[in-house]
């Protein structure tokens, strides 16, 4: 009967604490990943994992849990700025006037650029600019900005003698000044839409 009992036991608990426990490992590596980028974006690309570990309320051994090397998190970094330009895209679109899309966007986009500022150099150093990561990020970022900027021209909206990559080399070089200011850069972005925008 004790068998019974245990073997009882375990099948009442395992099944409600094996979710819980995969939770909270994700929030961890989400409020891990969040962090770096806060911490790169302030400190640099040299900021240390124990820096990153400590402003995210966790242990060391939890970040190095997810994140076995400095490359793995440099790399998780980059790809959730990335998921996050393609997810505000599929948000702003159906929402508002193209113009106003490829703003929104184009707010996010800074956040991007701020943040590879730091660890660009760093990654490429490791996985080379033709890497899966890289070729798949820049495919990622130059549609959707093609899509925004031609839906925004079609509306007639923004000049037509403009192409996507000269936005983003406009927007981008905002973030390349020695100290990143989100203030200046919202202002410098406000003058670059007033410049394509059709009266």
């Amino acid at each position: 009967m004790a068998s019974d009992v245990t073997q009882v036991t375990t099948t009442d608990v395992e099944p409600d604490e094996a979710p819980r426990l995969r939770a909270d490992a994700a929030r961890n590596r989400a409020k891990l990943v969040a962090t770096a980028r806060d911490v790169f974006t302030t400190e640099g690309g040299e900021a240390s994992l124990e820096l990153i570990a400590k402003t995210a309320g966790v242990g060391i051994g939890t970040l190095y849990r997810h994140f076995p090397t400095r490359l793995d998190l440099l790399e998780a970094v980059y790809r959730d700025e990335v998921d996050v330009l393609r997810e505000t895209a599929e948000k702003v679109v159906p929402n508002h006037t193209p113009f106003d899309a490829l703003e929104l966007w184009l707010v996010a986009f800074v956040d991007y650029a701020a943040t590879k500022r730091h660890i660009f150099t760093e990654l490429v150093e490791a996985v080379g600019r033709e890497s899966e990561l890289m070729t798949h990020s820049r495919a990622v970022i130059y549609d959707t900005a093609e899509q925004l900027v031609t839906a925004a021209q079609a509306a007639g909206q923004i000049r037509s003698d403009v192409t996507s990559p000269d936005v983003l080399r406009l927007v981008g070089g905002c973030t390349m000044m020695p100290n990143f200011d989100r203030e200046q850069t919202a202002r410098i972005l406000t003058i670059v839409m007033d410049g394509l925008k059709l009266s």
